[in-house]
């Protein structure tokens, strides 16, 4: 019966989904947008931390080289600076690539450092990158970025320019939204694949007993690295998305700030957890964008530059309290709130009139 239960759930949810962009404004599907490439950086990152207990302070540097990437790969030339002119479908699988060939690069130490070491040889890559997306201009395009040629998919143009479905005039985000949907359902679907097969127990026997991993030939370096490289090839995708949804990229935006977003989104959602990673990024990710719209009906909370709490200040203090109360409080995260609910649910109450131990009629 939960299985029945579960399957229309799902259902349900899936109808709700495919049906938002007939119904809510710009400003919701963007947010949604977000929220959904943030769930895929933050599968990545779970896959790596939560799951083999690799600790990452550099996602960000890989979520830039996703966004760049496919800017450099599908741009014409026409705004001055460095582009390819290649489809914008395969610029993006490229950009996907060269996260992950970037994240193969940097295997070899990810392979062999853990814990807070690999933590401080990644965040070397943030401010490695911050360097190259300021100062190489002919290719980032500076403090000022670059625009994001939109996707050409299947005669399909990802733009402002209007698709017709059912009298529903279409744009940009409408469209990206359909894709981000289906991005987010393959990335979860392969991870959560990965994880409850033989890769997965490998990875979490990494996390939790490395020397005895070893001991009975789990090639520790050798998941290490190639984990490190998968997670870069998620956190590469996440920032073709988020490219292609903000429409233009900024070195600002791919600091030591979002690595730590990405962190807090695994560890309020629930740490090895698919479904974790995606509520964790859900909720880090729409809470400031929440704040600044509704921030001249909440306390404290102002516009930027108006004087008290900016909502991006705000968000941070907020989720950065929701992770001290689920490390205090809720070990597992978010995911675990769920998973009490469904054993409460599955577990079948004694019948009246019988003992709880032997079965006999009182």
């Amino acid at each position: 019966m939960s299985d029945i239960r579960r399957i229309c759930a799902w259902a349900a949810s899936a109808v709700v989904l495919l049906a938002l962009p007939f119904y809510l404004d710009r400003f919701w599907l963007q947010a949604g947008l977000f929220a959904m490439a943030a769930a895929i950086g933050a599968i990545g990152i779970n896959l790596l931390t939560g799951a083999t207990g690799q600790l990452s302070m550099g996602h960000a540097f890989f979520l830039a080289i996703g966004a760049y990437g496919y800017c450099v790969l599908a741009g014409d030339g026409g705004d001055g600076l460095t582009g390819l002119g290649l489809p914008t479908w395969l610029a993006a699988a490229l950009a996907v690539a060269l996260a992950g060939l970037t994240g193969g690069l940097f295997s070899p130490i990810a392979g062999r450092l853990r814990g807070a070491y690999l933590g401080i040889a990644t965040l070397a890559l943030i401010f490695i990158g911050q360097h190259v997306l300021f100062n190489a201009h002919d290719l980032t395009g500076g403090s000022n970025g670059r625009d994001v040629p939109p996707l050409n998919l299947f005669g399909l143009t990802f733009d402002e320019s209007e698709t017709v479905v059912a009298a529903v005039p279409f744009g940009s985000a409408e469209k990206l939204w359909y894709a981000g949907l289906a991005l987010l359902l393959v990335c979860g679907l392969f991870a959560r694949g990965v994880l409850r097969g033989r890769p997965g127990r490998a990875m979490n026997a990494i996390r939790d007993h490395r020397v005895a991993a070893g001991v009975i030939g789990v090639p520790v370096a050798r998941y290490r690295a190639g984990v490190f490289v998968l997670s870069s090839m998620y956190a590469g995708l996440a920032g073709v998305l988020l490219a292609l949804v903000f429409q233009r990229t900024v070195p600002d935006y791919f600091g030591v700030t979002l690595s730590l977003e990405y962190l807090a989104m695994i560890v309020i959602g629930g740490l090895g957890s698919v479904s974790g990673a995606v509520a964790g990024a859900a909720l880090v990710s729409l809470l400031p964008q929440l704040l600044t719209r509704y921030s001249d009906t909440l306390p404290l909370v102002s516009a930027p530059g108006t004087g008290g709490i900016s909502p991006g200040e705000a968000s941070r203090y907020l989720y950065g309290a929701a992770v001290v109360a689920v490390v205090l409080f809720l070990p597992g995260g978010l995911v675990r709130l769920t998973a009490r609910h469904r054993k409460a649910t599955q577990a079948t109450p004694a019948t009246p009139g019988t003992t709880g131990t032997s079965g006999e009629t009182a």
